[in-house]
């Protein structure tokens, strides 16, 4: 078996040793289940380095240093950075456990082999305004839900002389512009738009490179330029504790202009999985007075933002967010999720991106980032914390809410905005909602809810 030595490793992608090694200490068993060919072409299919991934936490947790190497050792060799999808897969959640080691202290000589010889650090992109905008156009991860939503918004404010939209998404107000085009275009009079974003996700990807009184400076001139009126207002808020004090704010201002009449649209785009959930109940404790619906002990601040959000008796809510499942303490199960659904941004890319791009360097850095963050971090700071989209539709009626199908207008817009993209993209409709997938795996979801 090898050893740790204070001799300097090469590169996480050089190590090129061959797995007939006689240093390895043929007298330790294998983990079960793996091929004893001297080619490390058999190790090579994404079943295999699943495998390879859970047998490495396993050891990892269980503080095996040499037995961790050793599979690492492996993984170095199956799974470059630059090599195919699954590859490049595989090697972002080598990098992953690489930092958890270094983070828990499980393992302290992979910790110390993390900082003396590999730099992990994942050089996540500020994009600005230009760049963002067309990023997110060049794939439908985004798109789908912007063009799902917009059609609802415009059905259910038809007639409303004021529309209070409250954003929160984790594009920045992406989908913003497209929906003041519709509205100018649909509306001989469009309405006084406010529009409303919470200040919170600074740390997660995608990164903006300006603030967002700039942003709402020149979404307030574009809107301007389409005889669109719009007000813009940020509310400095956290994920961490359910948006509590954004919902505060968000009820006075509801208080003050119920009684005109304005539409109230809550746009919920792949920003609410960072809310804590029930895994993460330890931490009620200390905010025990933050909403007052429930005991913090029986429910967690996702299940309470929403029944706030039905206190505020809005138009419409739109809630899109990626259909997987992240939500696991145990950290063998959430990266078998992670895995069998993280393989579908690496597998599409190869469709609209040339490899040595910078655009495609962006895009692989987020998501190596989400993998990170799902397996090398615990508690407040794991953020990455999807949840299925029954889940959601579970919450959603407990809060509640009722579900509205999509109209048929909508599915032709969606439809429409997929044809420009590759033939693997597809959409099915499930019940109310509608889902985008990938070569037939379900991607994200989109659903629309109104009161009950």
């Amino acid at each position: 078996m090898m050893q740790f030595t204070e001799t300097p490793l090469p590169p996480l992608h050089q190590i090129t040793t061959p797995i007939s090694n006689p240093t390895m200490n043929k007298n330790r068993p294998w983990p079960a289940g793996f091929p004893t060919s001297k080619s490390l072409g058999s190790f090579g299919d994404a079943n295999c380095m699943e495998q390879l991934l859970v047998h490495c936490v396993n050891a990892i947790e269980s503080n095996d240093a040499t037995l961790s190497q050793q599979i690492l050792w492996v993984l170095n060799n199956i799974a470059p950075p630059d090599g195919d999808s699954n590859q490049r897969l595989a090697c972002a959640f080598l990098r992953a456990l690489i930092a958890r080691a270094a983070r828990t202290g499980t393992c302290k000589l992979l910790a110390s082999m993390e900082s003396a010889h590999f730099n992990l650090a994942i050089d996540t992109h500020k994009f600005s305004i230009i760049e963002l905008a067309s990023f997110v156009d060049l794939t439908p991860w985004h798109r789908f839900g912007y063009t799902a939503a917009n059609a609802a918004i415009l059905e259910a404010v038809e007639g409303y002389l004021v529309v209070h939209i409250v954003d929160l998404s984790l594009t920045h107000c992406m989908q913003i512009p497209t929906l003041i085009d519709a509205i100018a275009n649909r509306f001989e009079v469009p309405p006084l738009i406010k529009l409303t974003v919470a200040g919170a996700i600074e740390d997660v990807p995608p990164l903006l490179d300006l603030s967002y009184e700039e942003l709402g400076s020149k979404l307030v001139n574009f809107a301007r330029s389409r005889n669109v009126i719009m007000e813009f207002r940020v509310i400095p808020s956290s994920y961490a504790d359910g948006f509590s004090s954004f919902i505060e704010q968000l009820r006075v201002q509801h208080l003050v202009y119920a009684e005109s009449g304005e539409a109230l649209v809550i746009n919920c785009h792949m920003m609410l999985h960072c809310i804590p959930e029930e895994t993460l109940s330890g931490i009620h404790s200390t905010n025990s007075n933050t909403y007052s619906y429930e005991s913090p002990s029986i429910s967690s601040f996702r299940s309470m933002f929403l029944k706030s959000l039905r206190s505020l008796d809005p138009t419409l809510v739109v809630l899109v967010d990626e259909d997987a499942d992240f939500t696991s303490n145990n950290l063998v199960s959430r990266l078998k999720s992670a895995f069998n659904y993280l393989w579908i941004p690496y597998d599409t890319v190869d469709t609209f991106l040339p490899r040595g791009s910078r655009q495609r360097q962006w895009y692989e850095a987020d998501i190596s980032w989400k993998i990170e963050n799902v397996i090398a971090h615990e508690g407040l700071q794991r953020v990455e914390r999807l949840e299925p989209k029954c889940q959601w539709i579970q919450r959603m009626r407990n809060a509640n809410f009722r579900g509205v199908s999509f109209a048929e207008d909508a599915i032709s817009e969606v439809k429409t905005m997929l044809d420009e993209h590759a033939a693997g993209w597809g959409l099915k409709k499930e019940d109310d909602d509608i889902v985008l997938t990938w070569k037939g795996h379900n991607v994200v979801f989109a659903s629309a809810w109104l009161p009950a």
